[in-house]
């Protein structure tokens, strides 16, 4: 029967070191052999280095990955943390001393390559080495827990191999080395602040997975300098974790908002006959702004832009600016239009709305040239059967409801009598000028009699 204790013992089985382990001194004269970088090793560093450095240039992964499992930077970190581990103080300082001299040679070999060389943009797999956050201090604990576990196992398999590529430690050198070749601030401190975690935190894995392996101390130990150096590593550790901390909370903060924006695009801009192109979500210094294409029948601008921006706050959006592209409004957006046939549909748009708006305004002008000229036509009508009427003039008017601001439009026709006329004549003057004119309803003002 599987009692509580006997699956407890089963799965110690499987987590227990008992025989798959080597010597402790078999384990750290690997490690100790590793640390040293002189002659051949620096050489291979370097060409490493270059190889990464074109990788970067290029935005090759492949090259990159190639890079990194040809470099030998793993060595002193790993002996630094062995170090530690069991204070053997001449192995931190050698460790330390060495880990040091390659990444300056490494830094040197990156900046001299991105000086002479004729791409100097920033590729995506740069960009990627100078934002680092706490999932990258995640990446350097375990995979430097892999690393000491793979050293010390008797079956070591591909796994230092995979620990060299996940952790990435010849990138960020690289980027170090663009930054300082093409003076930009920005990629030297987060492609050096990337090392620095990488390189700690594997140090702090290896350090622990001594610990766990109960590796004995050096005979030289001082309990008490020991114990001072384990208060210097976690403080160090401490003060380089806090600002991936940060820069995790920034990078959450950031995707949230891309998120909520395209859940706002996606529900608030479903019209029928008008689709969203492209829309992007960009957050500068604390400025959100929400950039939206717009495709189709042309929707009137301001009341869409006042009506939308009211719904921001609903999403969470308050404070945010929001820009909306129909056609050709004047904005720069190279991200709006992704095709040649995008570009000629909304130009083709923008032509098919400016012809309606002529046509329109073509139209209103027809109507008032034909009301200027209804008098002249009328005249001689109206001398044989109103001879009261001396003038007269037609037009349409606008009249708004002073209680709710409503808009009417009333046809009017202003008429000026040469002798009075009766009630009834007028009555019949406005069924007349309803008839000649096929008007609804036109409104008789009296401008005055003779």
């Amino acid at each position: 029967m599987l009692t509580p204790k006997t699956l407890f013992q089963k799965l110690s089985d499987y987590l227990s070191f008992n025989g798959f382990l080597v010597p402790q001194e078999e384990a750290e004269a690997s490690i100790r052999e590793g640390v040293t970088f002189r002659g051949t090793n620096m050489l291979i560093l370097v060409f490493a280095i270059l190889i990464a450095s074109l990788g970067l240039n290029t935005n090759s992964t492949a090259v990159i990955i190639g890079a990194m499992l040809i470099s030998p930077l793993m060595g002193p970190i790993i002996g630094l943390g062995l170090g530690i581990g069991v204070e053997d103080f001449d192995l931190v300082k050698r460790s330390l001393r060495n880990l040091l001299m390659a990444a300056l040679f490494s830094v040197l070999a990156s900046t001299v390559y991105f000086l002479i060389s004729p791409v100097s943009e920033g590729h995506s797999e740069l960009l990627a080495r100078t934002s680092p956050t706490i999932y990258d201090v995640l990446i350097g604990l375990f995979g430097g827990g892999a690393g000491i576990v793979a050293i010390a196992s008797k079956s070591k398999g591909n796994v230092i191999p995979g620990v060299a590529i996940a952790t990435a430690l010849m990138p960020p050198l690289c980027t170090v080395g663009y930054g300082l070749a093409t003076l930009q601030l920005y990629y030297f401190l987060g492609a050096l602040y990337l090392f620095l975690i990488n390189s700690i935190f594997i140090c702090i894995a290896t350090y622990l997975g001594v610990k766990l392996m109960h590796y004995h101390l050096t005979p030289s130990s001082n309990p008490q300098r020991a114990k001072k150096l384990r208060k210097i590593v976690y403080t160090i550790s401490i003060l380089t974790l806090l600002p991936s901390i940060y820069l995790t909370y920034s990078m959450l903060q950031q995707e949230r908002f891309q998120q909520t924006a395209n859940d706002f695009v996606a529900k608030e801009f479903d019209f029928p006959a008008t689709h969203v192109v492209s829309h992007s979500a960009t957050d500068s210094h604390g400025k959100k702004t929400i950039n939206v294409t717009l495709l189709g029948r042309i929707l009137p601008t301001d009341s869409l832009q006042l009506a939308l921006t009211a719904k921001l706050p609903y999403y969470g959006l308050q404070g945010t600016s929001l820009n909306i592209v129909q056609g050709d409004t004047g904005i720069d957006d190279s991200r709006s239009v992704s095709s040649m046939k995008e570009i000629y549909e909304i130009a083709q748009n923008t032509i098919n709305t400016k012809q309606a708006e002529i046509d329109s305004l073509k139209s209103i002008i027809k109507a008032m040239r034909g009301n200027d000229s209804i008098a002249a036509v009328m005249a001689p009508e109206l001398k044989v059967v109103f001879p009261q009427v001396s003038q007269i003039a037609v037009s349409k008017a606008f009249f708004g409801e002073v209680n709710n601001g409503a808009l009417d439009t009333v046809n009017v026709a202003l008429v000026h009598y040469s002798q009075p006329m009766s009630q009834s004549s007028r009555a019949e003057l406005q069924r007349y000028l309803e008839a000649r004119l096929k008007l609804k309803k036109v409104e008789l003002v009296n401008v005055g009699e003779q």
